[in-house]
């Protein structure tokens, strides 16, 4: 194992003893703000983001970049971040209880967690930085995960002018899984700021501006950020939708269910793996602690093709629950003038602790909203085959509706 850690370590300070001075030759300046597709590209073609294998045109989303698993994963004791002057795999020596290839697929047992090392690798120029999500639809199926980088001490970050390698920490809460190299949990969305910006500040618009955006939206189709009457503090804030013209409302994971292969599209009867919540008079739900639900927002969502929206952690002072582990929105999702195609937020809720009582139309989360350095090439939706567009309460995509 020892010898392992040493390779993956060499290989580290191989990608950072590129030319230091490349990046100073870059154009790679512009607008602060999320990078689109096109911005992606280029940075692909000038290698400040690189692979073990050839990155492949459908992980290029609108607005970010999907990640891919590599050959070997770890399972380890405990989660943890890497100290800033220690590589993840060094610090991760300690806590590694088994060490095993995922060439051919691999279960991972629910509630462990593992370290896997990902295919991408990074060079960012010093303008630029990272930040990680899982995709939608590992969130859908309550696995948690988060991207470590070297020398760095947050979960899903990434600084400006990193150089180095990538892992995934994966947590299967709910369910089993079945993962193998190539599957593709997490995404990564890369930020640039502007010379007056600080390390790692975001373009998240003001209040005041998605108030003028909702308002400029409705007046040309009636459709603005939401369906009818927005409401914005700190944010676009949903609600939940504990109510429906078919009476179903959402689903709750069952326990001791089969493993979930992560690659296999529509493989998967969901009356195996969930039950389901229907409506009541009372348009009301108690949430059992520590239970897994899929839930709908009470809005349809818009995101402007200019724009990208990450769906942020309740504030605490609101209730003892946690929200979307996944959370963003690429541009283009729900971007429509007709209401009978337009979508909502999947909700992926789990109460904390104690039970907690919720109901219809409760505030239950917050989109911020962020501006684009300049406009993508392509938008989410059916056209690049987009799994959740025009979505109502919708599971993830490996089960059949």
């Amino acid at each position: 194992m020892y010898n392992k850690i040493k390779k993956m370590n060499l290989l580290s300070e191989n990608i950072q003893q590129t030319n230091p001075d490349e990046n100073k030759n870059l154009n790679l300046t512009g607008a602060s703000g999320v990078l689109p597709d096109g911005l992606i590209r280029k940075l692909l073609a000038r290698k400040k983001i690189q692979s073990l294998d050839e990155i492949t045109d459908h992980q290029i989303q609108p607005a970010s970049l999907d990640l891919r698993l590599g050959k070997r994963a770890y399972r380890i004791r405990a989660s943890f971040i890497p100290s800033d002057n220690k590589k993840v795999l060094e610090c991760a020596r300690d806590l590694i209880d088994h060490e095993f290839s995922i060439e051919d697929g691999a279960v991972l047992e629910r509630n462990c967690v593992y370290l896997v090392e990902l295919k991408e690798f990074l060079e960012l120029p010093e303008s630029i930085w990272a930040i990680a999500n899982p995709k939608s639809s590992t969130g859908r199926l309550d696995v948690f995960t988060r991207v470590i980088a070297d020398h760095t001490q947050s979960f899903d970050k990434v600084p400006i002018g990193y150089a180095g390698a990538l892992y995934a920490e994966i947590s299967p809460h709910k369910y089993s899984i079945i993962i193998r190299e190539n599957s593709r949990l997490s995404q990564l969305r890369f930020i640039r700021k502007s010379s007056t910006q600080s390390e790692q500040q975001r373009s998240v618009i003001s209040d005041r501006e998605l108030k003028r955006l909702h308002t400029k939206l409705s007046k040309i189709s009636g459709f603005g950020l939401v369906n009818g009457k927005a409401r914005i503090a700190d944010g676009l804030q949903l609600g939940v939708s504990l109510s429906s013209h078919n009476g179903l409302i959402g689903f709750k994971a069952k326990h001791y269910t089969a493993p979930i292969d992560v690659d296999k599209i529509g493989q998967y009867k969901a009356n195996e793996y969930w039950d389901t919540i229907h409506e009541t008079d009372k348009k009301r739900l108690v949430l059992d602690p520590n239970e897994f639900y899929i839930l709908a927002s009470s809005e349809f969502i818009r995101i402007p093709p200019e724009y990208a929206a990450e769906m942020v952690p309740i504030d605490p002072t609101m209730g003892e629950l946690r929200v979307h582990y996944a959370g963003f929105f690429d541009p283009g999702f729900g971007n429509t003038d007709d209401l009978s195609k337009a979508s909502k937020g999947v909700l992926e809720v789990r109460s904390l602790d104690v039970p907690f009582y919720i109901e219809d139309k409760q505030i239950i989360a917050r989109l911020k909203y962020e501006k684009l350095a300049e406009p993508p090439t392509k938008l989410y939706g059916v056209d690049i085959g987009s799994t959740y567009q025009s979505q109502g309460l919708k599971l993830s995509k490996h089960f059949r509706d």
